[in-house]
C-alpha cells in the first residue's frame, strides 16, 4: 500500500468512527457544519447518522435543548459542544456600529432579557424595526438582521427552532483574560479543534482553515499566523508526492494497516471526510463540486450530489429525492457503470439504511442494474 493510500485509508477510519450517542458524537467532531436545504436531509443530519445510533434526519433539531451544545459560526455555521463555543467569546462587532443601530440593538437585547426566549415575529411585533438592505442587495427583516448581529457576538444564544425559525434568549459570557499567553491559548484551542475534525490536513488546507478561523474568533485575527507555525511545529507530519501533510501527533497512522471502513455510504457534501476539496483530490484523483447554486445545464453531478465511499474510495455520487414518500436514487461512476456484486448489495443495504434514516415508507426508482 503507498503512503498516500494508508493516509487515506486512515483520513477515513478516523473520521467514521463507531457510532455513539449524539452528544458523543458531536464532541469527538468538535463541529458540525449546517446547511439548510434537505436534498433529501439537511447537511448535519446526513453527517450525523453514520456517526450516532439509530439516528433519524430531524434529530439534533429535536433534542438540540437537551445537549449542551450552541448553534454558532466556527469555520463555517454550525453545532459544536459549548465549551468549544466558549472558547471563541467575547467576540467582537464584525464591524462598527452606527449609533442608531446600536441603541435598536441595545433596546432589542433589553427586550429578551425581559422576556425570556423569544419568536423574532414576536420582537418584530412589539418594536417593529422595518427592512434593511442585505449582504445580496436584496431587502431582509431588519430584526432578523438585528438578532443574527446580536447572536453573532454572543449576546444572544439559540435556545431552539420551532418550525426551523431561531429561538432565541439572552446569554452573559465571564470576562475573559485577553494578555498575549490567554490569546495563544485560545487560539491554540481553536486550531485543535480544526485539525481533530478535518485531519490528516495537507499543508495549504491546514492554513486555510485556521484563516477561517476570522469567521469564529475575529478578535484572534492578529494571533492566527503563530498558530499556523505553532501547529505545524507540534502536529505529527509527513512529506507524500511533494506535499506536506499534518495531524494530531498522538495518532500514529498506519498502526493497523488492515483496517479499513467497510460497506458503500452515502457522505454529506460537507462531511469531514469530503469537506476539504484540495484534499479529496489527492486523495481519490477527480473534482467534487457542490453545484446547488450552480445554474441547471452547467451542473455535472446534480443538485444535490452526495460522494459515495465505498470502503475507503469515493467512486461516484448520488442524487437522492424523496417522491410520494418513496425515495428515488440516481447514482454515477467516476469511472463508468460498476457492476461488482460485493458493492451492489452494499449500495442495496446503503439505501436501506438511508429510507429508516429518513423515515420514509420504500425505495422507488433506482437504476436497473441496481
Amino acid at each position: 500500500m503507498t503512503p498516500l493510500k494508508r493516509l487515506r485509508r486512515y483520513a477515513v477510519i478516523r473520521s467514521l468512527f463507531p457510532p455513539t450517542t449524539l452528544g458523543r458524537a458531536i464532541t469527538k467532531l468538535g463541529f458540525v457544519q449546517a446547511d439548510p436545504i434537505r436534498a433529501p436531509a439537511r447537511a448535519q443530519d446526513l453527517t450525523l447518522r453514520h456517526r450516532v445510533v439509530g439516528y433519524q434526519a430531524g434529530d439534533l433539531e429535536r433534542r438540540y435543548p437537551k445537549l449542551d451544545i450552541e448553534e454558532d459560526f466556527f469555520v463555517n455555521y454550525g453545532f459544536l459542544p459549548r465549551v468549544c463555543h466558549e472558547l471563541m467569546h467575547p467576540r467582537s462587532p464584525p464591524a462598527a456600529w452606527r449609533v442608531s443601530t446600536k441603541k435598536r440593538s441595545q433596546e432589542l437585547l433589553a427586550f429578551v432579557r425581559k422576556h425570556g426566549p423569544v419568536h423574532p415575529r414576536t420582537v418584530e411585533e412589539q418594536l417593529g424595526h422595518g427592512r434593511v438592505t442585505n449582504y445580496w442587495g436584496g431587502k431582509s427583516n431588519a430584526t432578523s438582521h438585528l438578532l443574527n448581529n446580536l447572536h453573532y457576538q454572543g449576546l444572544l444564544r439559540v435556545v431552539r427552532r420551532e418550525s426551523g425559525i431561531r429561538i432565541y434568549e439572552a446569554l452573559d459570557h465571564p470576562v475573559r483574560s485577553m494578555d498575549p499567553a490567554s490569546r495563544r491559548a485560545l487560539i491554540d484551542g481553536l486550531v485543535d479543534i480544526v485539525v481533530n475534525k478535518y485531519a490528516p490536513l495537507p499543508a495549504a488546507s491546514l492554513s486555510e482553515l485556521v484563516n477561517r478561523l476570522r469567521f469564529g474568533a475575529p478578535q484572534l485575527k492578529s494571533e492566527r499566523k503563530g498558530a499556523i507555525d505553532r501547529a505545524k511545529a507540534r502536529l505529527a507530519r509527513a512529506r507524500i508526492d511533494g506535499a506536506e501533510w499534518f495531524w494530531p501527533a498522538d495518532e500514529p497512522v498506519g498502526r493497523r494497516p488492515d483496517d479499513r471502513f467497510e460497506g458503500a455510504r452515502f457522505l454529506a457534501p460537507f462531511d469531514p471526510v469530503v469537506w476539504d476539496r484540495r484534499r479529496f483530490e489527492l486523495f481519490w484523483g477527480w473534482a467534487y463540486r457542490f453545484e446547488a447554486y450552480t445554474p441547471a445545464p452547467k451542473r455535472q453531478l446534480g443538485y444535490y450530489a452526495l460522494p459515495l465511499l465505498w470502503r475507503d474510495e469515493i467512486i461516484g455520487w448520488g442524487n437522492l429525492t424523496v417522491r410520494n414518500e418513496r425515495l428515488d436514487a440516481e447514482i454515477g461512476f467516476v469511472a463508468g457503470r460498476i457492476a461488482e456484486p460485493e458493492l451492489k448489495s452494499a449500495l442495496r443495504d446503503e439505501l436501506a439504511r438511508m429510507i429508516q434514516f429518513l423515515g420514509v415508507s420504500a425505495i422507488g426508482r433506482t437504476p436497473a442494474w441496481l
